[in-house]
């Protein structure tokens, strides 16, 4: 077996999905229970959602800031559902420097709390709202089954959270955050996610509404990709969030809150992924275009070299992500079957007859194989790069929308068909949101409701629920999920 061979998807899914974490070097196994190390290859293409966000948070008028990592016990228990929802994910620290504490501290599972309590003091008037707020931080929730990326104990994440001084505005607010995250996953990560709310069972601890982005894996499963609350007025109450409008009334502040974390590298992975690795899409990827010389000889070499290095800081200096692969020791072949695992979209290889005819070949890391290289002269490389990435992360963001699509099967009042589509598929189809009905789902096919699409399929009409029978106004996404 190659020493670049994985698990096929189609054989064991987890398992190639672990295998391609740690064979490119996205992550590695901590000696911390349910933590991972994200390696520097993982970290950069982390960087890249970091600015890609970033970008679209301050153009709408966030701001950064940071808060503490330790939040006071009597924080988290000020909101009942929050501290009821996070119990079981807390990490306590105890003591420090040798003493008991006073109050014990919360490892941040979140930080509404902390930040409500900031808010209280910062917000006096209605002249300081509205009052919107990012920041980057790491948080931790103590996750008993973990898997990297998805799943960790600790995680890397942005949360967003302000203040308002209507309940419109924080609604406009929480659904604005939505559609930077839909552009941001579709645009930027290629990937195609359904915007919707969440049902009450699903929805944040403390929150009025939830709203997510649900994206489809490679296996069908779902993944929550991004989330967005409006909390109403309950964290504003619980931490004395006031402000004096306008007729010199003292009023209670509506806020939000939002996060999108490192499970985006998850997404990517398995949303775009194959059987010999990665394949990043272009605008994420921290290496967009990989170089390979290939010459058998010192005096092959020279030359071959020489027009790599040309090349290479041509494209470089047009902006273009590129690293030129200069291993000796090393051949083509596994040169090649190392950049593919690593999802590098695009591969230029230059040898001795390159040279001669002033020409490169030029292989997409998305069209597997012979129909997806192809031979190019030197002179105008750099735009035809250019635009072979922009095509590249089209055809990307097209795959992932085709095959979504041809997973989700509607289904109106047939319970059995619609368990059917659930053991390989997601269905959609009318649904009450009762907890009942959620739960009688849950127990018989190990699927939840990912959301009610903001797009409703058939807005205006109505249908039984899926469960219980009754006439409801909704369709909702089902699926298995991670």
């Amino acid at each position: 077996m190659s020493e670049f061979a994985v698990t096929p998807q189609s054989e064991d899914f987890s398992k190639w999905y672990n295998e391609i974490v740690y064979r490119a070097e996205l992550a590695d196994q901590s000696p911390v229970r349910g933590c991972m190390i994200i390696k520097p290859y993982g970290y950069e293409l982390w960087e890249g959602i970091r600015d890609g966000l970033d970008r679209r948070f301050k153009a709408t008028g966030h701001r950064n800031a940071y808060f503490p990592l330790f939040i006071p016990e009597s924080f988290i228990k000020r909101e009942a559902e929050h501290v009821e929802g996070f119990a079981p994910e807390l990490a306590v620290v105890t003591h420090g420097g040798g003493k008991e504490l006073e109050e014990p501290y919360i490892v941040r599972p979140t930080s509404e709390t902390v930040i409500g309590e900031a808010f209280s003091r910062w917000i006096q008037s209605y002249r300081d709202l509205p009052l919107l707020i990012n920041q980057w931080a790491n948080v931790v929730r103590w996750e008993l089954r973990t898997r990297p990326f998805l799943r960790t104990s600790e995680f890397l994440w942005q949360e967003g959270h302000t203040a308002h001084a209507t309940e419109e505005d924080a609604q406009t607010e929480t659904l604005m955050i939505l559609d930077v995250y839909e552009d941001f996953a579709r645009n930027d990560a290629a990937i195609p996610v359904i915007k919707g709310r969440k049902s009450s069972q699903e929805r944040f601890a403390g929150a009025k509404d939830s709203y997510t982005i649900e994206a489809m894996m490679g296996d069908k499963r779902a993944l929550q990709s991004g989330t967005s609350h409006n909390l109403g007025q309950n964290f504003a109450r619980a931490f004395d969030i006031t402000y004096t409008d306008e007729n010199n009334q003292l009023q209670h502040c509506w806020t939000t809150s939002w996060g999108l974390s490192t499970r985006m590298v998850g997404a990517i992975v398995m949303v775009h992924g194959d059987d010999k690795g990665l394949r990043l899409p272009p605008r994420l990827a921290p290496v967009q275009v990989v170089l390979v010389p290939i010459y058998k000889n010192d005096t092959e070499k020279t030359p071959v070299i020489q027009a790599a290095d040309h090349l290479y800081k041509a494209l470089r200096e047009a902006g273009i992500r590129i690293h030129l692969d200069d291993r000796p020791n090393l051949s083509p072949g596994f040169k090649y079957n190392d950049w593919e695992m690593r999802g590098v979209p695009v591969r230029i290889e230059v040898g001795p007859k390159d040279v001669e005819k002033n020409t490169v070949a030029i292989a997409r890391r998305d069209i597997p194989g012979k129909e997806g290289k192809k031979f190019i002269p030197q002179e105008g490389l750099v735009q035809a790069v250019r635009e072979l990435l922009v095509d590249i992360q089209s055809s990307m963001l097209r795959q992932a929308t085709e095959f979504r699509d041809a997973n989700i099967h509607e289904v109106v009042g047939d319970y059995d068909r619609f368990s059917e589509i659930l053991k390989d598929g997601w269905a959609q189809t009318w649904f009450c949101g009762g907890a009942d009905c959620e739960a009688q789902i849950k127990a018989d096919n190990q699927a939840v409701s990912r959301c009610f699409p903001l797009e409703q399929p058939h807005p205006g009409e109505s249908g039984p629920c899926i469960k219980c029978g009754q006439s409801v106004h909704e369709m909702a996404l089902f699926a298995k999920a991670y």
